[in-house]
């Protein structure tokens, strides 16, 4: 009996230390939000621009190496 007593009041003393732990956590997080330093709009525009321009150039490489391979592939069976 005395345990169920010691159980019962130990929940609402672990709920208020749950709580504060919360609040902590989102001012800690809070605290290193403000230290990101956010590169500019146009940096990250440019930086995307680049991207996708190699990302196209390698599509080109990958298409004409496999279509390359492809010929290649048919005149050796064509014999």
């Amino acid at each position: 009996m005395a345990e169920k007593e010691q159980n019962s009041n130990a929940r609402p003393a672990a709920k208020a230390k749950s709580k504060a732990g919360k609040e902590s956590f989102w001012s800690g997080v809070k605290k290193e939000w403000n230290k990101i330093i956010w590169v500019p709009a146009n940096e990250v525009g440019r930086q995307t621009g680049l991207v996708v321009f190699i990302s196209i150039v390698l599509g080109v490489i990958i298409t004409v190496i496999d279509q390359g391979a492809l010929h290649v592939i048919d005149w050796i069976l064509s014999f």
